[in-house]
């Protein structure tokens, strides 16, 4: 199976987008905490729907630190410059979030 958990930062801004029946999806880039300093590519893209994508747009924001719970997919990357480019991005598909260190203190709004 490929259903994992993770904490991770929001490292940019959640982009929500509408499809055509209505339904919320949102997108956030985001990012495993490390110890170490390492060159490699640590961000990765998570995409929630539904309640729970409108949810991430009123509770959270960049540098907030979330446990992420969803499937692992691995998808082609595509750029401008070369359309069949060999690299591949991960992207998780998230069924639960739950705050574990907020950046602003939102938590009375949050348990209301």
């Amino acid at each position: 199976m490929n259903y994992s958990s993770f904490i991770v930062k929001i490292v940019e801004e959640p982009i929500q987008s509408y499809f055509e029946d209505g339904i919320p999806m949102t997108e956030i880039i985001v990012k495993f905490s490390q110890i170490r300093k390492r060159k490699t590519i640590q961000t990765f893209r998570i995409s929630i729907w539904g309640n729970l994508a409108d949810d991430v747009i009123k509770y959270y924001q960049v540098n907030d630190y979330i446990v992420i719970e969803g499937y692992i997919s691995i998808r082609p990357r595509f750029s401008e410059d070369n359309m069949f480019s060999k690299n591949n991005q991960v992207e998780v598909s998230i069924r639960k979030i739950y705050p574990f260190l907020l950046s602003n203190i939102k938590l009375k709004t949050f348990y209301k």
